[in-house]
């Protein structure tokens, strides 16, 4: 990896590799943290049979949504469905397979992909139907389920600031599923807000080290959406 010239000038060039039947990682948290251009740009590459890991899949007919409405997606890995009505219709009549897996385990299942971890055990899920098909194992009386890490072929981050080598300094919340998702991938590719030079992110500020980066696009526009409105009456 040449890692002085990750950044291209396209989504078309970043989403270049991308092929059939291959397992993408996709930030965010509902619609936060979505890089947004990126999931646009993979329902135009074409590609299909896709397995998808997400915390949830998109919400609203937004973000991730796009690529169910599409139907290029044979597998979705998420924690929550929620209100996502494309997501509970493919699963219902079948078209897209679903794997529920626990929030806090389905993270741990990437970082542990992302730091060489073959597998894990977790007291969480165990005694439910989240154990069955898995080894179990009782430690000093705790019952334990064993949870295979979970790479990808692809990961798509959004990142608020990149630098030329890939550091990348996340906004608040929208860090989320983002940097476990782009250690545990074999191609990480970054849409971010601000594209800075080196030097720019002070090290201290840096939640991604550019190590783990492997394209980056510029994309300064974002819709930035979000679910629901919740604001306080005033006194």
């Amino acid at each position: 990896m040449n890692h002085n010239a990750k950044v291209v000038a396209s989504i078309e060039e970043a989403l270049a590799p991308l092929r059939d039947g291959m397992t993408i990682l996709v930030g965010g948290f509902g619609l936060s943290g979505n890089p947004e251009a990126l999931i646009r740009g993979v329902v135009a590459r074409g590609v299909r049979g896709l397995t998808l890991v997400s915390n949830n899949a998109g919400n609203l007919g937004k973000g991730l949504a796009e690529w169910l409405k599409a139907g290029i997606v044979a597998k979705v890995i998420c924690s929550y469905i929620g209100n996502n009505d494309e997501l509970h219709a493919r699963m219902a009549s079948g078209e897209v397979k679903v794997e529920i897996t626990p929030q806090g385990t389905l993270a741990e299942r990437m970082r542990a992909a992302g730091a060489g971890i073959a597998g894990f055990y977790t007291p969480t899920g165990a005694g439910t139907v989240v154990e069955q098909g898995k080894e179990a194992r009782d430690f000093d009386g705790v019952r334990f389920v064993l949870e295979r890490a979970l790479p990808g072929d692809v990961a798509l981050v959004r990142a608020l600031e990149a630098d030329r080598f890939g550091n990348l300094r996340f906004w608040r919340t929208a860090r989320n599923f983002n940097p476990v998702m782009a250690t545990a991938a074999k191609l990480t590719i970054v849409e971010c807000d601000q594209l800075v030079e080196l030097g720019a992110i002070d090290p201290d500020d840096v939640h991604l080290a550019g190590i783990f980066v492997h394209r980056i696009v510029h994309v300064a526009e974002h819709e930035n959406a979000f679910e629901y409105r919740t604001v306080r009456k005033r006194a």
